[in-house]
């Protein structure tokens, strides 16, 4: 199985573990419309990657917003925790591979670009908490994704050398820290991310359009 040489196992969250990368289109849009303002198509693929931090940032400066960076923060924070808490549902066989990493007594932990408060009310809602051994958000390191340092981070609370550790990630930037941290790197669909699929499986070391197919390959062994 692909776990067999592995010593710990790091996730992303939004469109890898979570369905939820729709909400956070859906949250630019109607945010940017607060101030007259239409969602330009390129935004999505500009902010990839970045921490929460980073995209309030960018988007102060890009859209010349009044508000500073923390009540920028704090609006998306509103708009997007009832959304976690009530319609976001966890990956096809995702729960039943955290299970699986968990029977062989590997730790796991989640590295996303999200904010602690928002990775919370969804690990709570879904019941997830008690697989990860950590949570390290991209706000707790010098550099988001794709720069490898919250992956590196997230190893070293998990103790594991970086070479002995699995990555799942939906978007180019993410497998790019991932790699770019020395680890293995599995590319997970996700319909946001459909028509990246060609960049995300030259970048990975290999790909899955969801999680049973990796309970298969356990099944079969």
């Amino acid at each position: 199985m692909i776990l067999d040489d592995k010593k710990a196992v790091i996730f992303d969250l939004d469109g890898t573990l979570v369905d939820s990368m729709w909400m956070w289109g859906d949250i630019d849009i109607e945010y940017l419309n607060r101030f007259g303002l239409s969602c330009p198509e390129d935004l999505q693929k500009a902010i990839e990657g970045m921490s929460f931090t980073e995209t309030a940032v960018y988007f102060k400066g890009r859209f010349a917003l009044a508000d500073s960076v923390e009540e920028i923060k704090a609006a998306w924070v509103a708009m997007s925790l009832e959304k976690y808490k009530n319609e976001v549902s966890i990956k096809p066989g995702a729960r039943e591979f955290l299970e699986a990493i968990a029977s062989r007594g590997l730790p796991a932990g989640i590295a996303t670009s999200n904010g602690r408060e928002m990775v919370e009310a969804v690990l709570k809602s879904l019941d997830m908490e008690k697989y990860f051994h950590t949570v390290v958000t991209a706000c707790e390191v010098a550099f988001g994704k794709p720069a490898p340092d919250i992956y590196l981070e997230a190893a070293k609370r998990l103790g594991a050398e970086p070479s002995k550790c699995l990555v799942f990630e939906d978007v180019p930037a993410g497998i790019l820290a991932g790699k770019s941290a020395g680890m293995t790197v599995i590319a997970v669909e996700d319909e946001y991310s459909r028509t990246m699929r060609a960049e995300k499986e030259a970048l990975a070391d290999g790909f899955i359009c969801d999680f049973r197919e990796l309970l298969k390959e356990q099944d079969a062994i």
